[in-house]
């Protein structure tokens, strides 16, 4: 308990180092630049010190269940004996690795679908545009955005391609659905690939990655463990002006059908 304790103290005073500059730069320009006393002085008091026990413990919390689940999970998915193959054998078919895909996008899909980010965003967009963007339809493509894009991230790393391949290809096909989407829905896309790498989703992917580099065979987690979250934020800009290009569609198809 006291070790857990003395570590816990260490987070917090390395949480507080890396908040005080946020905390000065807000202060300072009231104090210096507007030239107006800080508005309720006491509550920011408090909700700083909020701000500091919650990150602490939502670190200590990433260190102590969430990485070594991800690690574990990838463990357990990526051994012989749950494969069903010779532990000698060095060239595993990527087929073999079906269910490290599903799990993969199971993850991916929830933890977006929980993400705080996603939910904050999509709530205000739908405000905005007056109900014309759905917080649910948004958030569900979204959802399955990162679903693919971690799949597909699982898939790069069993087979050990490169990187620069799929996100190459995945930014033409982004470029190409920008060309033809709603303007209304264009910089909704792109900040929804942004807010998908956030508290939830990236733990567990990150985990993820560098688990499953550690346990597929010629596989470098260093080299080979990173760039899941470039996935996760690739594909749900092309889910989200996919799920636009379709809504129009079937708004102008359900107006043409009218007498």
């Amino acid at each position: 308990m006291i070790d857990w304790m003395n570590q816990f103290a260490l987070v917090l005073l390395t949480t507080c180092r890396d908040i005080l500059p946020i905390a000065a730069v807000i202060i300072g320009f009231q104090v210096l630049v507007i030239r107006k006393p800080v508005a309720y002085p006491k509550k920011m008091l408090i909700g700083f010190i909020y701000v500091l026990l919650g990150i602490a413990f939502f670190l200590e919390g990433l260190d102590m269940a969430l990485f070594p689940l991800g690690k574990l999970m990838a463990n357990q998915l990526t051994t012989p004996e749950f494969l069903g193959i010779d532990p000698a054998e060095q060239n595993v078919a990527w087929q073999a690795y079906y269910w490290v895909y599903i799990f993969a996008a199971s993850i991916g899909f929830a933890t977006t679908l929980a993400e705080p980010s996603l939910l904050a965003v999509a709530m205000k967009a739908e405000q905005i545009s007056g109900g014309t963007v759905r917080a649910w339809g948004l958030r569900i493509a979204v959802s399955f955005g990162v679903a693919f894009g971690i799949a597909l991230g699982a898939y790069r790393i069993v087979t050990g391609m490169e990187l620069y391949y799929f996100i190459l290809t995945g930014y033409i096909i982004v470029i190409v659905q920008t060309l033809f989407s709603p303007k209304l829905i264009i910089g909704l896309a792109y900040d929804s690939g942004g807010v998908t790498t956030s508290t939830v989703t990236v733990p567990l992917v990150t985990a993820l990655g560098l688990g499953l580099a550690s346990t597929v065979p010629g596989r470098n987690p260093l080299l080979d463990g990173f760039g899941l979250i470039a996935f996760a934020s690739l594909c749900p800009i092309m889910a989200v002006l996919g799920y636009a290009q379709i809504a129009q569609w079937l708004n102008k198809r359900s107006l043409s059908s009218k007498p």
